[in-house]
């Protein structure tokens, strides 16, 4: 089991989603941008590390909004998904192929990791 966090970055009423670079796991899908918690950190450290290294950006961690498990064929993740909001700079494309900020009645038109597709589901609600 991978244990890892993600942020649910708003602005507005829009959202922050990334699309995994080419020559990674998943390359292409879309996904909230996070990864994998490393010895010592809780959630909220690992997400404003995350965000550092994949955004350029530093990031205040709010509520956990969920947890969700989901088993690919070759492993299993376990992701604790956070509101966050930007406290300094502006995200930028560092480690993904793309960012963009969407409504969320807009997720369901993004191509998302499976393992995000309850949270999805969720957050389209909200519209």
């Amino acid at each position: 089991m991978v244990n890892v966090v993600a942020a649910v970055i708003r602005r507005g009423d829009k959202m922050l989603i990334c699309r995994r670079p080419q020559g990674k796991n998943l390359a292409g899908y879309w996904e909230f941008p996070g990864g994998k918690i490393e010895g010592g950190e809780d959630g909220s450290s690992a997400l404003v590390r995350e965000c550092r290294e994949e955004l350029g950006i530093t990031v205040s961690v709010g509520r956990k909004i969920c947890v969700l498990t989901h088993d690919y064929a070759s492993f299993s993740v376990k992701i604790a998904f956070y509101e966050c909001e930007v406290s300094s700079g502006e995200p930028a494309a560092v480690e993904h192929s793309e960012i963009r900020w969407v409504l969320p009645g807009e997720l369901k038109d993004y191509e998302f990791c499976p393992a995000d597709s309850e949270l999805i589901k969720m957050l389209s609600e909200q519209e």
